[in-house]
């Protein structure tokens, strides 16, 4: 049974619980005990549509019927139908008052459900309080239900309400769409509160869209070289990002993006759909080996996709670079530049450049990368000349060469 103010969300809430409880193997049953809101059998009735569960609304609302039976008789209609769990959506107030407790005890004298879930809406802060304690007392419950995450507030009257009542948060929502739901994470919660982000759950989501197959035959071919990776690879990558859902939702699970509330809000989803456009505008051709793409094409291509010719030019610059660092982290993995480390700028890449470079095989185009090398060769040419390097000493100081990160760094 979902109890709350009007507006808390239970009737949407009621729809992505059913679908959550289908894809753990259940036969939901969400049932319209809501007759007085208006509309609101309507809405349900096509919540689990969407959600793809039965519905049970014998009653066309607006005021009309009785909440009370049609709760009691959708447990009878739920044992002939063999659906194992029963969700019953109750009506709201905008505020607290009797009648609203006296019709939520009555259903639930009726029915005897196992849990009566407390929707709350996050956004109310610290109200949030007083609601719940009024249900704890007036009609009781067995756990909460944390709505509209989605929004500004971090949710920290979760922590209250849990304290105050005493009873567990057992599920959150965190968007409208219907799968935007999931169990209530205490440690995802504390971390979103001090701005921490939520990893786990982005990477849950990763796991839930992306296939394991194709992730390794991606990377299997960014490990061949990056000419491998082509625009039609980069498309489905991004459609898959996609899928996870919105972008501004994703980056907001990131580490510290709370201080980039206002960047992300004003985040275009639509730039994906146009550079999808962009894409699927090229020849087949075009796709595979985007080095062809010269001026007459850039143009064809932005007529096809209705963007300017500077949008194509750009999207190719940039794929060029998430190429590069696509197969960078396939062969080795992390950020370049940093020394020491194994394919990240000081392994064994670097160090076969600089065995080449002392070679004499290659001559740079810094000056002072040059001049530097000049006297590391004078250095050994002396060094040889004296006799070279005693058996069992150390090899000279003039012989170690500075990354070329730190050397712009130096007079």
């Amino acid at each position: 049974m979902l109890a709350g103010l009007q507006g808390a969300g239970k009737t949407t809430l009621a729809g992505k619980l059913g679908l959550w409880l289908q894809k753990q193997g259940h036969s939901p049953l969400l049932v319209a005990a809501d007759l007085q809101r208006p509309n609101a059998v309507t809405q349900l009735s096509v919540v689990a549509q969407r959600a793809g569960v039965a519905v049970y609304a014998p009653e066309p609302g607006n005021g009309v019927g009785d909440p009370v039976k049609v709760a009691k008789d959708s447990v009878t209609y739920a044992r002939d139908k063999v659906h194992d769990v029963v969700i019953v959506d109750t009506a709201g107030r905008l505020g607290i008052d009797q009648e609203l407790m006296q019709q939520a005890a009555d259903i639930r004298d009726a029915v005897s459900p196992d849990e009566v879930l407390f929707v709350v809406d996050a956004m109310i802060g610290q109200d949030a309080v007083n609601t719940a304690e009024a249900f704890r007392d007036g009609v009781g419950f067995d756990g909460v239900v944390l709505s509209k995450l989605d929004g500004d507030a971090r949710g920290g009257a979760a922590l209250s309400i849990a304290h105050v009542t005493g009873k567990q948060i057992m599920f959150a929502s965190n968007g409208e769409k219907l799968d935007e739901f999931d169990a209530f994470h205490p440690d995802r919660m504390a971390s979103r509160i001090l701005d921490m982000g939520d990893l786990l759950s982005l990477i849950e989501k990763a796991e839930q869209t992306f296939s394991q197959a194709e992730a390794e035959k991606m990377a299997a071919k960014l490990a061949k070289g990056p000419k491998e990776f082509t625009l039609d690879d980069f498309l489905s990558q991004m459609e898959q990002v996609r899928k996870m859902g919105s972008l501004s939702k994703l980056l907001g699970m990131l580490p510290g993006m709370g201080q980039m509330k206002e960047q992300i809000s004003n985040l275009d989803e639509r730039d994906v759909d146009r550079t999808a456009a962009i894409i699927k505008s090229m020849t087949p051709g075009e796709r595979a080996e985007p080095t062809i793409i010269n001026g007459s094409r850039r143009a064809r291509i932005a007529r096809g996709s209705g963007v300017e010719v500077g949008a194509v030019k750009n999207l190719v610059e940039r794929f060029f670079e998430a190429r590069k660092m696509m197969s960078r982290m396939a062969q080795g993995g992390g950020m370049p530049g940093m020394p020491g480390m194994p394919g990240m700028g000081g392994g064994p890449g670097r160090q076969k450049k600089k065995q080449k470079q002392a070679k004499g095989k290659q001559r740079s185009g810094n000056p002072m990368k040059r001049k530097a090398e000049e006297q590391a060769a004078l250095a050994r040419k002396e060094q040889a000349a004296l006799g070279g390097t005693a058996q069992g000493e150390q090899e000279q100081p003039s012989k170690f060469e500075l990354p070329d990160e730190f050397k712009k760094f130096m007079g």
